[in-house]
């Protein structure tokens, strides 16, 4: 569905005349648009978002939080003495009464930011090099968002990434099997339920104060960090819409998950499906050199564990999914999430294969 976005740009405090917008980026929740502006002869762009308020079900509160966050990471960065300041944070655009976000007479929530030039996202990520600067990005976001004053910010999604309750879940849609899918499931199934002894580590390692409760991104893609077009440097963390507190480690663990394996989420060639040590390293040494300033010894040391958890996690999740009916993640073609649920799982098992080998080489980092 296209929006009225020329209708949508005169909400928001942006000087100029309205050129034109276009749909951007990749991304399946929110609606995203790249509008150019002619300021005084010179061009400029914004990206105007809407907000699916059906998956972020209180977007007021959402961008509040997102403009408390922004807002420290850009006074941080003018203490320190950076240039280029507003490509190297997402920067809010207040509505005409001065708000984070603007509600058209539709219900949608609308938000506007500016955009960052000379820079892109990529989908996938093809070399170690990549891999070091999505980490050393996210590690040094996570490093500014340390001291954030205030109350705590809220959760977006409660439990997101607790994989007990998760799990919980998970037995409860196999009990129930209304699809009648348990049986085509039957070795994915085995494998999961066979994990459950070591889903609740890092829980309660939380619950016995061994880990600190942090704010953390939650989605950690490569393609939530702009690289710079010449330096190709990671400058900008994007997509915030997950900030919420969390363990650094979920983090972490992501990263992980979607840039250490060569295949697509869905490979049905599960052969094809394991840990690129190079990868797992540029991870690690990236993330390190800018998050290693605040991770506490027992973080560092469960780093290669958190791949192996949130792998395990997002393939349950996938699993449980399927045998509901496909009803949270999109499908494309029939079994598509028991696919997904198999390939993370066989990725699990490389991780664990080489934990050790992971954890030698965190400890000398």
């Amino acid at each position: 569905m296209r929006h009225n976005v020329e209708a949508v740009s005169r909400q928001f405090q942006i000087l100029g005349d309205f050129v034109c917008a276009e749909p951007y980026g990749t991304g399946h929740i929110n609606d995203t648009y790249a509008a150019t502006y002619d300021q005084g002869g010179t061009t400029v762009r914004y990206i105007h978002q809407r907000v699916n308020h059906r998956i972020f079900k209180d977007p007021v509160t959402l961008m509040e939080s997102i403009q408390r966050v922004t807002r420290h990471i850009r006074d941080k960065l003018v203490a320190a003495g950076e240039r280029e300041v507003s490509r190297k944070t997402l920067t809010v655009i207040p509505s005409r009464e001065g708000l984070p976000y603007y509600r058209d007479e539709q219900g949608n929530y609308w938000r506007t930011y500016i955009f960052v030039e000379k820079g892109r996202t990529y989908d996938s990520l093809e070399t170690p090099e990549q891999a070091y600067e999505a980490a050393k990005a996210f590690g040094q976001f996570q490093r500014m968002l340390v001291d954030l004053p205030g109350p705590r910010l809220p959760e977006t999604i409660p439990d997101f990434h607790h994989t007990p309750k998760r799990f919980e879940t998970f037995e409860s849609v196999l009990a129930a099997d209304a699809h009648n899918r348990a049986k085509s499931a039957k070795s994915a199934i085995d494998f999961a339920l066979r994990q459950k002894p070591w889903i609740g580590t890092l829980v309660e390692l939380q619950r016995k104060g061994e880990i600190p409760e942090r704010i953390t991104h939650n989605d950690t893609k490569i393609n939530n960090v702009i690289v710079d077009d010449t330096t190709k440097k990671g400058i900008c963390v994007i997509d915030l819409d997950t900030i919420m507190p969390g363990l650094v480690l979920y983090d972490f663990g992501d990263m992980v998950r979607t840039a250490t394996s060569p295949t697509a989420e869905d490979e049905t060639d599960l052969s094809k499906v394991y840990v690129r040590m190079p990868m797992f390293e540029a991870l690690a040494r990236g993330y390190i050199s800018t998050a290693g300033e605040f991770l506490t010894p027992v973080e560092k040391r469960y780093l290669p564990f958190a791949g192996r958890l949130i792998t395990f996690t997002i393939g349950l999740r996938f699993l449980t999914d399927y045998l509901a009916g496909d009803v949270y993640f999109k499908v494309h073609r029939e079994g598509q999430n028991l696919d997904r649920a198999r390939s993370q799982f066989k990725l699990v098992e490389s991780i664990m294969e080489l934990e050790e080998e992971m954890g030698r080489l965190v400890g000398t980092l």
